[in-house]
């Protein structure tokens, strides 16, 4: 039997000696965690506002996804030749709680939308226009870390040529929240429009509801799919169980991931219309997509999300953090805006510098929260996160900033 590290130095040692560097991790050893709270090998204990980068929408330790890893004994796995239970009552819940006909499973976001793009691509071509296959995307987004979904993301320092090249064909990118700057990117080789309802990476940023509609309309127009990448902000983050439900505007398809399986990756491609009908046999799929295991947390996921009060907890706790945010912005003049929607919010910093000594100072005070886009302190903390957590985040801020006289 494999022995247990004894501390945080000992882990941190053999990890630096064997654990390939592609990311700059803070120095802790994550060992347990219940709600909103984690601990170390050192048995600190953490607040935790990053909530895996929004994948423990419930927390910890939920009851009922231990319940649900407890059923998973009875079978782990099996191939897509075959139908499992939890897989159907997953596409049951969303296509019962949204617009969507159709699943399609994905082990990760990466994946999801992969089959998006995959999936707009076909439907061109299905519909007599093969010189179709460019995906118009925004500036500032993040779709993923494969070459397609990386080449997707309008951010430079994702795609970089310089590292990456040569990059996938099929690509353009406009301002997000600029209809007109998407106009100026179409031609008659687009095959759709990407976006997320809320960025994330990009630093907050919510779309408006007349950019988004304004996005329906022109594929409306053209003819063309709208596909929304909700792989951060959908399963519950933003108080609906997608994104876009706040805005009464439906995609052709939208990709979930994150906080979907409670902490063991899957991703979906939901789809409506004809777009449900594009990937048929033989021309998308993978082995451990939509397995037993993945779905059976999704399940008891989603049914958690949807009917016990989790969503309705995003919306209220969410409003009143952003309340409080609002007032450190008032005693503290190093944050220029506040924004956000249920429980993925973002307070922008006047630099980019001060960012990582606040997240550090957080640290050091054992609340965890993140730095994105350079100067956005992003929190996307578990949907059952309390008033009272939210004043603990915001003390650690408020004395964060005083002790750096920002």
């Amino acid at each position: 039997m494999i022995e247990k590290f004894k501390s945080n130095a000992e882990a941190i040692a053999t990890a630096d000696k064997y654990l390939y560097g592609n990311h700059a991790r803070m120095p802790i050893v994550m060992d347990r965690g219940e709600g909103c709270w984690v601990w170390d090998l050192d048995n600190n204990k953490y607040l935790d506002f990053v909530g895996g980068i929004a994948v423990n929408g419930l927390g910890h330790h939920h009851p009922a996804i231990v319940e649900a890893l407890d059923r998973a004994k009875d079978m782990m796995h099996c191939s897509n030749y075959y139908y499992n239970e939890p897989a159907v009552q997953v596409c049951k819940l969303i296509c019962e709680n949204s617009c969507f006909e159709k699943v399609l499973f994905a082990n990760s976001g990466a994946e999801a939308n992969e089959g998006q793009i995959k999936l707009a691509r076909k439907y061109a071509v299905d519909h007599g226009h093969p010189e179709r296959y460019v995906v118009i995307s925004m500036l500032k987004s993040f779709h993923g870390r494969t070459l397609a979904t990386a080449t997707a993301t309008g951010q430079e320092i994702v795609h970089n040529p310089k590292w990456f090249s040569p990059l996938p064909e099929g690509f353009r990118y406009a301002e997000f929240n600029n209809l007109e700057s998407v106009k100026e990117q179409m031609g008659d080789d687009v095959c759709a429009i990407l976006t997320e309802p809320v960025q994330g990476e990009g630093g907050v940023r919510p779309a408006s509801k007349e950019f988004l509609q304004g996005l329906r309309d022109l594929c409306d127009e053209k003819g063309i799919l709208l596909m929304f990448d909700e792989v951060q902000v959908g399963s519950g983050r933003t108080g609906k169980l997608f994104a876009h439900q706040n805005y009464g505007v439906e995609p052709d398809t939208c990709s979930m991931a994150k906080a979907l399986g409670s902490g063991v990756p899957i991703g979906a491609v939901c789809a409506r219309g004809d777009a449900a009908k594009t990937l048929t046999p033989g021309t998308h799929g993978s082995t451990f997509a939509g397995g037993p295991l993945a779905c059976g947390l999704a399940e008891a996921t989603l049914d958690t999300m949807i009917n016990g009060g989790v969503m309705e907890n995003a919306v209220k706790v969410g409003e009143y953090f952003r309340a409080e945010l609002r007032k450190l912005q008032e005693k503290h003049a190093i944050i220029t805006e506040v924004r956000g929607m249920g429980m993925i919010n973002g307070a922008e910093l006047a630099n980019n510098e001060i960012g990582p000594q606040i997240v550090n100072k957080c640290f050091e005070k054992k609340v965890l929260i993140n730095c994105t886009a350079g100067n956005v302190l992003r929190f996307i903390p578990p949907l059952i996160a309390t008033e009272a957590e939210i004043d603990v985040v915001v003390k650690a801020l408020d004395e964060a900033m005083t002790e750096l006289g920002v």
